[in-house]
């Protein structure tokens, strides 16, 4: 049985600048505050809502291996609160390389109830300047 993958969103997020903590027991920790941030397409769209999204980045003592853990919350256009989180990976020696994530999604809201059932995977690149991560997400069938 072969994976499908169905359109879910395009994630664009204004970063800010990094906050870096080294020499932690788990290496090099960077935390990305999103500034802001708009979810678009077909299935689901609204927008980062408050402050306390971010991506919590830690890079490996061998400064190759990423790994992401990242929390906020999407306030769909209808306004709906949706919880997002996600783990994924990121190959540190390119910063411009891909990053993959497995975004997890969970609401109270009936209209949105459909989120807590999905997988979803992402693959997220960066912009020049390191100000925008775009992420284009699908539902993992």
């Amino acid at each position: 049985m072969a994976l499908e993958l169905d359109p879910l969103c395009t994630a664009e997020l204004q970063l800010l600048s990094p906050i870096l903590i080294p020499g932690t027991p788990s290496g090099t920790r960077v935390i990305v505050p999103v500034a802001t941030g708009r979810y678009k397409g077909d299935r689901l769209n609204g927008s980062v809502k408050g402050s306390m999204g971010a991506d919590w980045l830690s890079v490996g003592p061998d400064g190759v291996v990423g790994t992401l853990d990242v929390r906020g919350v999407l306030e769909t256009d209808d306004g709906a609160d949706v919880f997002v989180h996600y783990l994924g990976r990121k190959d540190m020696r390119d910063l411009y390389s891909p990053i993959y994530a497995t975004p997890l999604f969970d609401t109270g809201d009936e209209r949105y109830a459909w989120l807590n059932l999905i997988q979803a995977v992402a693959k997220g690149t960066v912009n020049e300047d390191l100000t925008v991560l775009t992420y284009e997400m699908y539902e993992l069938r």
